[in-house]
């Protein structure tokens, strides 16, 4: 029997080669980064956008999709991105890194007003094709993702689970921590029915993601 919310399978050699000529040759590069619904980029190509708690990988997800190691800056500290930040992907699409959400070493009044412009982004553009919400698999997901999974959820924007960081668990927490995300979504009709298990250390599910992405329309 076909578990809900199966974990993404390995795309075929057609659709890998899709994902593999979408990122190819280093091209990817940084277009702005956004403090205001108003500085949002004109939105002419389709955006897929990358939402998580703090320090849960967003960046480290991006530099390895695109073979940029600095590309997205990536740091230890929880709560560093607070713009939302566009990358160009082969003139014909934008990735978009989100705030982190949940704590953040910042104060109150910064975190307020970017988690706004969060909630109006997800809620607002007409561009964007998928959210990949991103779950440390150590940790699984928590209410703040739960919050986010149900603004996406109202605002109808389908969105893809990303469990990140997956080489850091041994295989039975893994297990547990895929079945407990599975419960999660189940309660979200926004969520695309199927996960993606990443490590960007080790550059397990990246193919896969890629592909995901070029096959999106």
């Amino acid at each position: 029997m076909q578990l809900p919310f199966p974990l993404a399978e390995t795309p075929d050699d057609l659709t890998r080669e899709k994902g593999r000529k979408l990122f190819a040759g280093g091209t990817a590069e940084f277009v702005k980064g956004v403090v205001a619904m108003s500085g949002l980029p004109e939105a002419d190509r389709l955006e897929v956008c990358f939402a998580g708690r703090s320090n849960v990988g967003k960046s480290s997800l991006i530099n390895a999709l695109t073979n940029r190691k600095g590309l997205a800056r990536a740091s230890n500290t929880p709560g560093r991105t607070q713009e939302i930040n566009f990358f160009n992907i082969a003139e014909s699409h934008y990735l978009v890194d989100l705030p982190g959400y949940g704590f953040a070493n910042a104060p109150l009044a910064v975190v307020e007003k970017w988690q706004r412009l969060l909630k109006q982004y997800l809620s607002g553009r007409q561009s964007l094709r998928r959210a990949f919400v991103l779950v440390d698999a150590r940790h699984g997901v928590k209410p703040v993702d739960e919050e986010i999974m149900s603004l996406l959820d109202s605002a109808a924007v389908t969105f893809q689970c990303v469990l990140t960081k997956s080489d850091k668990v041994k295989d039975a927490d893994r297990a547990r921590a895929i079945e407990a995300t599975r419960k999660a979504l189940a309660k979200h009709p926004a969520a695309f029915p199927e996960i993606i298990l990443t490590s960007s250390e080790k550059g397990d599910g990246i193919e896969t993601l890629r592909a995901v992405i070029a096959t999106l329309v």
